[in-house]
């Protein structure tokens, strides 16, 4: 009998019309993820091992750049203010986070939104403003000490001010959820304030310092704006890849120095990864949530931090406003609007703006519906786990790589004769692909996070009921999700409208972005509607998060009332 048994065929349960439609759809996306990631960046590695005929060369194209001793100085030069600006940018960060979660200081919210005005300005911005404040006409010149803003300094200052946002959201999270119970035990112990400040609030906060310093410096290290604006004679990698490719129209040493730009980003990824599998839960069910004290000598210096973090920010706008508004800097400071006749100037147009908005419009939509819609099968499918875990891997590969290194990907890609997709080239919709699969990563996860909070019963009473699988998710999932995807589309907006490294190699004549705009304007001597052009990109992107906000309001409160008792 036990022969029998073992010879018994296995019995498989049938797949029926659900499992056949989302097993399809999941191999479509992995395809999708393929032809708009993985090929770009394999044939950029095989571009890195030819000559300009398309000749194997081996490694011979890295051995001449690290022979050369002003090209291979590049990568010190990244590596040491890269690093510089990030300890700067964690610990004003991690000050102003503290302030803001432990503290008892007045108007936090007002804090809160001007730190996170960085977020809605390309990073051309700041390095722009930075050249009214301290260029040689700058009206703070004489801060420097005779130092030029032109190379390391006005690399950091810039790279701190733009990635500021970024280290706060990640750090604040960390220090928001606390057990009360820990600081009252240390407390009952004896221990010192300081004592308490580095077993407890160190530790617990100890994740998010790891994810906000490595993502910190996987933005600075792979940022093009601030570098091009003020960084003078002072190479970085970022540059360095726009003068291979531009300048000298040598592909094959930018592939190099795109795969030596990707290096320092892959280990911030696989190291945020490690530390974020030792995470463990620091709050339980049984926590008691931690309520500041007055304490008037910290509440007086965080209260000093923010404001003067908070300053500095507005200075930067302010400045940059200023200067787009000023007739003639620095001999007629007369307001005026003759900065934002870009007709006028070169590099740049009211048509680039245009596209600039198309874009963010295209990628809102295109990428929060693949986005989403992937996210749902990778996490409900139950069929083809290896398909579905090789996707959610895919989906990952974007946070990975830099912005410029994509741009160049796309390049070799779209632009091969043999592809059937080289139509593409040149088309708006080549800026699309490239804006969805730069910021894939960031929309993914937060899809996955929303799904993850519904339980599997959905899904499971919707089979009961021999209900499609599509119709659960269009009445049921989505509206659910409904913030969530939301809170995409405007992240793929806002990131569409200000990013520079993701398309600077992309765009034609007809596709030229505001964005582009800014930096043509800049190399071309035309700095105050370069400025003019950065603020309308900022006005634009505030208006658009005060619509979301209204939107918001309206559709959940018309699909969300479930939550409302």
């Amino acid at each position: 009998m036990a022969e029998l048994a073992l010879a018994a065929p296995r019995i498989r349960p049938r797949l029926g019309r659900d499992e056949w439609l989302m097993g399809g759809g999941l191999l479509v996306l992995a395809l999708y993820l393929a032809v708009t990631l993985l090929l770009p960046l394999a044939l950029m590695l095989a571009k890195s091992a030819q000559d300009r005929d398309g000749a194997f060369v081996g490694l011979a194209n890295f051995a001449r750049y690290f022979g050369n001793p002003a090209l291979s100085g590049t990568v010190g030069n990244s590596l040491w203010v890269s690093a510089l600006a990030t300890a700067i940018t964690i610990a004003l960060a991690f000050g102003y986070a503290y302030a803001l979660n432990r503290s008892r200081i007045p108007f936090k919210g007002l804090f809160r939104l001007v730190a996170m005005l960085p977020l809605l300005a390309p990073s051309l911005l700041p390095a722009i403003a930075l050249v009214y404040l301290f260029g040689n006409q700058g009206v703070l010149k004489a801060w420097l000490f005779g130092e030029s803003i032109y190379g390391p300094i006005g690399i950091v200052i810039g790279s701190v001010f733009w990635t500021f946002p970024h280290a706060l959201i990640l750090i604040s999270t960390a220090l928001g959820t606390a057990d009360a119970r820990l600081y009252e035990a240390s407390e009952s112990l004896g221990a010192s304030r300081w004592r308490t400040f580095t077993t407890v609030t160190l530790s617990g906060a100890r994740y998010g310092l790891i994810s906000a310093l490595f993502v910190v410096f996987t933005l600075i290290i792979t940022d093009f704006g601030v570098p091009k604006v003020v960084g003078g004679p002072f190479n970085m990698l970022a540059t360095d890849i726009y003068k291979q490719v531009v300048g000298q129209q040598n592909f094959q040493m930018g592939a190099v120095v795109s795969l030596l730009l990707l290096l320092p980003a892959v280990l911030a990824f696989f190291v945020e990864r490690w530390a974020q599998q030792r995470q463990i839960s620091s709050l339980s069910s049984r926590a008691v949530p931690y309520q500041p004290k007055p304490r008037r000598s910290r509440d007086r210096l965080a209260l000093v931090l923010v404001v003067t973090v908070a300053v500095m920010i507005l200075g930067v706008f302010g400045m940059a406003a200023f200067a787009s508004l000023a007739k003639l800097w620095p001999y007629d400071l007369s307001p005026s609007l003759r900065h934002y006749d870009f007709s006028a100037t070169d590099g740049g147009s009211w048509a680039s703006y245009g596209n600039s908005i198309r874009l963010g419009l295209y990628t809102a939509a295109f990428g929060s519906l693949v986005v989403f819609i992937g996210a749902y099968l990778v996490e409900k499918t139950r069929v083809a786990k290896p398909l579905r875990t090789a996707t959610h891997l895919l989906a990952l590969i974007p946070m990975a790589v830099p912005g410029m290194v994509l741009g160049l990907a796309y390049i070799f890609f779209f632009n091969a004769p043999g592809n059937p997709l080289n139509f593409l080239y040149g088309t708006m919709a080549m800026l699309v692909l490239a804006t969805i699969a730069h910021f894939y990563t960031v929309g993914h996860l937060t899809a996955l996070t929303a799904l993850k909070q519904l339980d599997p019963e959905f899904e499971s009473v919707s089979a009961a009921l021999k209900a499609p699988f599509y119709r659960t998710f269009w009445r049921v999932t989505t509206p659910l999700c409904l913030p969530a995807v939301l809170d995409i589309a405007l992240y793929f907006f806002i990131n569409a409208m200000t990013t520079v490294s993701a398309v600077v190699f992309l765009y034609s004549p007809d596709t030229t972005l505001a964005s582009v705009a800014v930096l043509n304007m800049d190399d071309a001597g035309d700095t105050a509607p370069a400025a003019a052009m950065a603020m309308l990109i900022v006005v634009t992107c505030a208006g658009v998060r005060l619509l979301h906000v209204g939107l918001s309001r309206e559709l959940l409160n018309r699909t969300q009332v479930w939550r409302r008792r």
